[in-house]
């Protein structure tokens, strides 16, 4: 990429998608944002990407948050022409494959609002996470009073946003804003072998299931169960689906195509 903000990997059938401020902590400015958003776009339209990560530059930081700075410049009527732009919370939650967050230091403000966005989050033992907008006289506005209490519950998530509080790796494990901690040297090993085995399950069947799970949040449990069985169909009738039938009963690993 011409801009060197934001990074993109691809290994096989794995991207990294890496914010790279590493001196900045990896907070989001306005460049950073857009070039995220088309990171996420490209690689949401290549076939041979079949799982991304997400992740910061450096041991310090996944994302601390926005570029405070640039809020000073803005008047509110910019600041709201700015959010009616389509979010990067918004494209990575999205994404039609899985997202996997490899959360490696502070993930504040925004930060923490795009891991919510993600599909699997997997944090180091030296992780902070929290919302401080309100440290700031404001309020999360990229989803995070939205994503936050269907985490954590509404308890966890009103004491986190009046508050302020960053929470520890492990006290986000406890109460659900983190799906696994692992040491800081093992996360990307850890974070990467997840998603090389997510990858080799048929792609078809991944984009089915994420459309299914997301529609938990969003619609009534009949209709939900109308929309599984519907996608159940459709996988059903995939190449894909004859392919995993056809290696379990020759007992060998299925080489999925995406069709």
């Amino acid at each position: 990429m011409a801009d060197a903000s934001v990074l993109t990997a691809i290994e096989g059938r794995v991207a990294t998608v890496t914010v790279n401020r590493p001196e900045k902590h990896n907070a989001l400015n306005q460049t950073a944002r857009a070039g995220l958003c088309a990171a996420l776009a490209r690689l949401e339209e290549d076939a041979d990407v079949r799982v991304v990560i997400l992740t910061g530059a450096g041991e310090k930081a996944f994302v601390a948050g926005a570029d405070i700075r640039e809020f000073a410049e803005r008047t509110p009527i910019t600041q709201h022409r700015y959010m009616s732009q389509l979010n990067v919370t918004d494209i990575a939650e999205g994404l039609s494959k899985p997202v996997i967050a490899a959360i490696n230091g502070f993930c504040l403000g925004i930060g923490c609002e795009l891991v919510m966005a993600c599909d699997i989050r997997i944090a180091s033992e030296t992780a902070k996470l929290g919302q401080p907008e309100v440290n700031l006289g404001l309020l999360p506005g990229s989803g995070g009073t939205q994503r936050l209490p269907r985490l954590v519950g509404l308890g966890n998530a009103y004491k986190l946003l009046y508050t302020g509080d960053l929470v520890s790796a492990e006290e986000a494990l406890r109460i659900g804003l983190v799906d696994e901690v692992v040491p800081s040297r093992e996360l990307m090993p850890r974070v990467r072998a997840l998603a090389d085995a997510i990858a080799a399950k048929s792609p078809i069947a991944l984009r089915y299931l994420k459309e299914a799970v997301r529609a938990t949040t969003r619609a009534p449990l009949d209709e939900g169960l109308r929309l599984e069985r519907s996608l159940f169909g459709l996988a059903f009738a995939s190449r894909d689906k004859e392919e995993g039938v056809q290696a379990f009963l020759e007992k060998r690993k299925p080489d999925f195509t995406g069709a």
